[in-house]
């Protein structure tokens, strides 16, 4: 790799107030095989982080906005400055511990149905296991969803598919998207490449997974969810939220995540655009188990 060669990939870093992480993030995409741009999407940060960006890295394109607008609207906003067609919008907190993980992730997009591609990844904080890993190299492996922390994406096909559903803020929004992929013929890939670690932030805020969570869970039913299918799916998302919440302790948050989730179907009555029965099935039978390119093909639409 020449200092001069243009970018391949696009590292997307949304981020807020972790401008230490952030520093690592960084180091770590500009240590990759392949040449990238890193593309810093500032969501109105307090603590120096644009004036750390500019001074160290002024190699990165940064952007800063008044925020908090979320990761979906950071993310959509590094997918429309990128110049490259595969997007690595990964968190902030996310360190590429191999150099050799764009370069490896970028030949899994091969097959012409994959537009994205869930990277695998370690929470080092938590455990040594790698999640999101495909059971062997021989099959192309599917998934319903990845992790936003660890994942790559084809920006023609992520923008054609409207990118990240921003009213979801926070939360659930991976999994919007890649159905919205599936309707459009397009599959997301479980990933064999050297694996992403995850530092996930100690200032993470609880209370935006919970309400945010449970919140969205009913919202991405009523936006996709075709009509004989959504009451099954409220109720499960009604019913699972409770006994989680009661389950951690925090069953009143959960519940007010709900209660905010079915008023937001009414203030956003005119966006439902639900997807093909057969495919919402298909998502779900995802969601459940791994399954292969081989064994799901002839269920899937033409490529849009």
């Amino acid at each position: 790799m020449t200092p001069s060669a243009p970018p391949i990939a696009s590292v997307i870093l949304p981020t807020r107030n972790r401008k230490a992480m952030l520093r690592v993030a960084i180091q770590s995409s500009l240590r990759q095989s392949v040449p990238v741009e890193v593309i810093v999407v500032d969501d109105g940060s307090t603590d120096g982080t644009g004036e750390m960006v500019c001074s160290e890295f002024p190699q990165v394109k940064y952007v800063r906005y008044d925020g908090p607008k979320g990761p979906s609207f950071l993310r959509n906003r590094g997918a429309e400055r990128a110049t490259t067609e595969f997007l690595f919008p990964i968190d902030d907190d996310a360190e590429f511990v191999s150099s050799n993980t764009i370069e490896q992730t970028i030949a899994e997009f091969s097959n012409p149905r994959v537009a994205a591609v869930g990277i695998p990844y370690i929470n080092v904080r938590l455990n040594p296991t790698v999640n999101q890993r495909a059971p062997n190299a021989e099959q192309l492996y599917l998934t319903a969803a990845f992790v936003g922390a660890a994942h790559a994406v084809k920006r023609s096909k992520f923008l054609a598919a409207g990118g990240y559903r921003e009213e979801l803020f926070y939360m659930g929004e991976e999994g919007d998207l890649c159905l919205r992929l599936l309707a459009r013929g397009y599959v997301t890939r479980l990933g064999r490449g050297d694996p992403i670690h995850h530092h996930e932030s100690p200032i993470r805020n609880s209370v935006w997974a919970d309400l945010y969570g449970r919140r969205n869970d009913v919202l991405s039913a009523w936006y996709n969810a075709p009509l004989p299918l959504l009451p099954g799916r409220w109720m499960s998302a009604t019913v699972n939220g409770l006994l989680f919440g009661a389950k951690i302790g925090r069953p009143l948050r959960m519940l007010r995540g709900l209660a905010w989730g079915y008023g937001s179907v009414l203030k956003n009555a005119g966006q439902r655009s639900p997807v093909d029965a057969e495919i919402y099935q298909l998502f779900r039978e995802l969601s459940r188990r791994s399954m292969t390119l081989s064994d799901v093909e002839s269920r899937l639409p033409p490529m849009k």
